[in-house]
């Protein structure tokens, strides 16, 4: 049977951080695994982590599960499919112990899987999960990054390129290892340079750049006219930032966003304005402050400027002409009722808000322990920023700055969850 050289991943630790440690001793898997097998590996090592060695097995909502690697949430057979894969997957490590003496061992990916009373409960072996859990070399895998990739192979070649992000180069792989790799060691058709460029060096690569928060540029050595070896030269991505922010309503791209960040005012606290008080609202206040001399403190003047409803003091006119007196006056009305039915829909909105944080707290408090322990950590795990986190940390299902996020996290998990008809 093939064999992929792939690192297992281990964890930074529970389902709300955003990395997984990666072994980067050598641990061979024998079989291939897919994008998917992939993903549920991942997710299922990123949720054991913490009880790794402590506990005997680990268990996760099969529906959040499901959701989370990318399933449809009742496709229950698939998901049966890939922890059989799993189960049957041989994992082979030779390495250095403690004490510097080589150790050689073979395990079963899963020890076992099963899916009862919609909770997947599994297990690793004890050897097996010693070496999944060691702390001592590893390098930092975004699990949220992974969502992007589309291919097994652009997969597995980020994950063997961004633990050497640091010394900027992989070194020299011979032409066997990449294979082992990749996952297409034994197969005839990629014994030939020219088809494993085209089909798997050349896509992974223009993945990895597309998809991930490194770039990768490839470089061959040749014995002759022969290519035998290839490396990997490695730096960050200059959009890196695109990767680490969830803005999945899109509040970062607005003008107001922008215009407060340049006045000193903290992402956190910009989103939290804008969601509160919308967008025109918040620009208004901004406009006024600007024409405001001897502002010292910009963050405060703004609060208060957002919570009283600063505005301009007209200017009284002399005797307008009869026409411009009703310009003025309509041009007033006209501004009176454009801010009443801004604070109508900002109230619809709030009350809105409340309606679905009821809805998720009816749901929440109807789930049992293991889906609610599940729903919090993978909600936790889709957090890029650590404010954000710490505000759901806090406040949990009622998190006002995350409340977008966590609308379509539940309405992902439940579809039509908020019909108001539901």
């Amino acid at each position: 049977m093939a064999q992929t050289e792939i690192d297992m991943d281990t964890l930074a630790g529970a389902l709300r951080r955003e990395t997984v440690k990666k072994n980067v001793a050598a641990i061979h898997i024998s079989g291939k695994l897919s994008l998917l097998q992939r993903k549920l590996s991942n997710v299922l090592l990123l949720n054991a982590y913490d009880a790794l060695t402590s506990a005997q097995s680990h268990s996760i909502d099969a529906r959040t599960l499901a959701m989370m690697v990318g399933y449809n949430s009742n496709d229950f057979d698939t998901l049966r499919g890939s922890l059989r894969a799993l189960a049957e997957t041989v994992a082979e490590w030779d390495m250095l112990d403690e004490d510097g003496k080589q150790e050689w061992g073979v395990s079963s990916l899963l020890s076992y899987a099963k899916l009862k009373n919609g909770v997947c409960e599994y297990a690793y072996s004890p050897a097996l999960a010693q070496k999944l859990h060691d702390p001592k070399i590893y390098a930092l895998i975004n699990v949220h990054i992974q969502r992007n990739f589309s291919s097994g192979h652009g997969l597995a070649l980020y994950e063997n390129c961004y633990r050497f992000v640091r010394t900027g180069s992989t070194g020299w792989w011979s032409l066997e290892t990449f294979r082992k790799l990749m996952g297409v060691k034994g197969s005839s058709y990629y014994e030939s340079f020219k088809h494993l460029n085209a089909k798997i060096i050349k896509p992974a690569v223009a993945e990895v750049n597309k998809s991930s928060d490194i770039e990768i540029t490839p470089e061959f050595q040749k014995k002759g006219r022969a290519v035998t070896d290839i490396r990997f030269l490695i730096k960050e991505n200059p959009q890196l930032a695109m990767f680490q922010i969830d803005d999945s309503d899109g509040t970062r791209n607005l003008p107001v966003y922008k215009a407060l960040i340049a006045q000193g005012i903290s992402d956190r606290l910009a989103r939290q304005w804008i969601a509160e008080h919308g967008a025109a609202y918040v620009t208004e206040k901004l406009s006024y402050m600007a024409q405001q001399d001897g502002v010292k403190s910009k963050v405060g003047y703004l609060a208060a400027a957002l919570k009283a409803d600063y505005k301009p003091v007209e200017a009284a006119s002399v005797a307008p002409a009869s026409e411009a007196a009703k310009q003025v006056a309509a041009d007033r009305q006209a501004r009176a009722e454009a801010e009443d039915a801004e604070q109508g829909a900002r109230r619809l909105a709030r009350a809105e808000r409340g309606r679905k944080f009821a809805i998720v707290a009816d749901v929440v408090a109807r789930r049992n322990p293991t889906q609610r322990d599940a729903d919090k950590r993978l909600f936790g795990a889709s957090l890029s920023q650590e404010l954000d986190r710490e505000e759901f940390r806090a406040h949990g299902w009622n998190s006002a700055l995350n409340a977008n996020a966590i609308f379509e996290f539940w309405e992902t998990l439940v579809p039509g969850l908020f019909d108001a008809d539901g």
